[in-house]
């Protein structure tokens, strides 16, 4: 059960009695919502996603800034982040006249770090995608739009078959969309996204989305061609995408829910969509 939901029945001070006390009162509540128990499987993909993820951060958020000070320095302009690791090399090459032996031998250093972090960071990514290959259910994931090894598999790491949720909207990826809500006569009124559940699974989701609108020529293929056309014409390209990631999360909950691939039927009208 989910520590939020049990601390309500604390009674008095924290304490081993008092807190078993309080478990056993919220496992007997009829409406008491469970968290599913993850396989050691899932346990394994998590774990290299965090190590993966934790390396990703370590070089976006101290190497590469770095490199960037430094390399900056004695009047010289540093390259942005996508071009510092082509003109890293050239800096060290050319630049000795701007640079001292010191700041050299600082900068080289931070670039054997990045290596490092980068060669770590591809290891994790191929050994993640060979996992998610031989599980079937990363595979059927993999037949959604803009779903690969990656998300596939940190989405059956989070919620594993989806049988936990009663509804994409209640599963972990779904949650993260959720607006608020509120009544006023008689109507219900939506309002922000609440971005609760796990917020790793909402990046990705939010990059599939990304991906699946730059490549037009797959809208047809997947049965998205009329539903982002007609949200085109009413959403910002940046609603746009929110909206998309939050339909590849529900299409995505339910072919592990139902246990099927992503296909698309038809419709009275001739038309597609997915199924």
């Amino acid at each position: 059960m989910p520590a939020k939901y049990v601390r309500p029945y604390s009674k008095g001070q924290k304490n081993d009695f008092n807190d078993a006390e309080a478990i056993a009162e919220a496992v007997q509540r009829p409406t008491m919502k469970f968290v599913a128990t993850k396989t050691a499987e899932q346990l394994d993909l998590q774990a290299l996603h965090r190590v993966a993820r934790a390396a990703g951060v370590a070089t976006h958020r101290h190497h590469q800034p770095d490199s960037r000070l430094h390399a900056g320095t004695r009047d010289r302009r540093a390259p942005g982040y996508r071009l510092l690791r082509t003109e890293l090399p050239t800096i060290l090459a050319t630049r000795t006249d701007a640079l001292s032996p010191r700041m050299l031998r600082v900068i080289e250093e931070l670039a054997g770090d990045w290596r490092r972090l980068d060669q770590r960071i591809d290891g994790l990514s191929g050994e993640i995608e060979a996992l998610a290959r031989q599980d079937q259910a990363c595979s059927r994931l993999m037949t959604v739009p803009g779903i690969g090894p990656i998300i596939s598999s940190a989405m059956v790491a989070a919620i594993g078959t989806g049988d936990v949720f009663s509804k994409a909207a209640t599963s972990a990826p779904g949650s993260d969309w959720c607006p608020s809500r509120s009544r006023r006569e008689n109507r219900t009124i939506l309002g922000k996204i609440s971005r609760r559940g796990n917020r790793y699974l909402r990046v990705l989701f939010v990059q599939a989305a990304w991906v699946v609108l730059v490549r037009i020529k797959n809208w047809e293929r997947y049965g998205l061609k009329s539903w982002i056309e007609a949200a085109k014409r009413r959403l910002h390209h940046n609603v746009l995408a929110i909206a998309l990631a939050n339909k590849l999360a529900r299409i995505a909950w339910a072919v592990l829910a139902k246990g099927r691939a992503f296909e698309l039927t038809r419709t009275d009208d001739a038309g597609v969509r997915p199924a």
